[in-house]
């Protein structure tokens, strides 16, 4: 994690190996993409990217607090990929996810709280597929939260655009990646008076 600002807003994803960059350098990584699509919008903002890879939700609901001992303006949740991809228990996913959401809420009450949609593998059935996506869905609508849809929309699936493992984007794909975020991310940050310099 790198040092809080002296001024500005502080963006915390809190994510898996999407968000670590895997394979990538970390200045090609979605976050640092960002960092760059904040400053060139003339926002005060410092994306912080906590990613671990082959993190479940129920990792990222016992590391939370840890992350939140520093300021937050913005949280950015990204996690649930790898529970789709291991085929846990989407009612489990939800309830992790949710306790995420009301620990961010407990130590930051003002800080705006993103919730970033993910999709199960198709190979899981298409029962499995569809309770995962819904979770999502339900947890946006029943926390209040914005939802920000799957943003490895127009990666996912497509080889060149993705590394050897089909899974994690190369930088190509990166770069479309963090532009599907900041279409919700963007617009939260106007909202929020600390990058704007207020």
């Amino acid at each position: 994690m790198s040092a809080v600002p002296a001024a500005g807003a502080r963006v915390l994803i809190v994510g898996t190996s999407l968000t670590a960059g895997l394979g990538l350098d970390p200045d090609s990584a979605y976050p640092a993409v960002l960092q760059r699509l904040a400053d060139s919008s003339g926002y005060k903002a410092t994306v912080v990217a906590a990613g671990l890879s082959g993190e479940t939700s129920a990792g990222a609901l016992r590391r939370v607090e840890w992350l939140l001992r520093e300021p937050a303006d913005v949280v950015v949740i990204e996690s649930g990929a790898n529970d789709g991809l291991r085929g846990l228990r989407p009612d489990s996913t939800k309830a992790n996810l949710v306790g995420i959401i009301r620990k961010v809420r407990t130590a930051h009450p003002d800080a705006r709280v993103l919730l970033a949609q993910m999709e199960a593998p198709p190979n899981l059935g298409p029962g499995f597929t569809r309770g995962f996506r819904e979770l999502f869905l339900e947890i946006s609508r029943d926390e209040g939260v914005t939802l920000i849809p799957f943003f490895l929309d127009g990666v996912a699936g497509k080889r060149e655009l993705n590394q050897d493992d089909g899974i994690h984007p190369n930088e190509a794909g990166a770069r479309i990646a963090a532009r599907n975020m900041w279409k919700v991310l963007g617009p939260v940050l106007r909202q929020v008076p600390a990058a704007l310099g207020r």
